[in-house]
């Protein structure tokens, strides 16, 4: 079979469609083939997101401590200044 020849499509893929093509319903069969990467992309991003969203939230608090530390350290200056 030239998809397993190509080496690119999982093995799973290919013998899901040797099923179909036997059994006459490769339509059904890609559809179910469709579905469960589907579901498998979902579960992948959603792990991913899980993993970076606690690195943006550090990000965005030493973004928002580095700009009131460049704040608040002329005022001091000038304070200590007039003082």
């Amino acid at each position: 079979m030239p998809l397993v020849a190509s080496g690119i499509f999982p093995p799973m893929v290919t013998h899901m469609i040797d099923i179909g093509e036997e059994s006459g319903r490769l339509p059904e069969m890609l559809v179910k083939i469709g579905d469960f990467y589907d579901t498998e992309v979902e579960v992948a991003v959603k792990g991913l997101t899980s993993m970076i969203e606690p690195l943006l939230i550090v990000f965005m608090g030493v973004v928002v401590g580095f700009i009131a530390i460049s704040v608040m350290t002329p005022i001091f200056s000038i304070i200590q200044a007039v003082s």
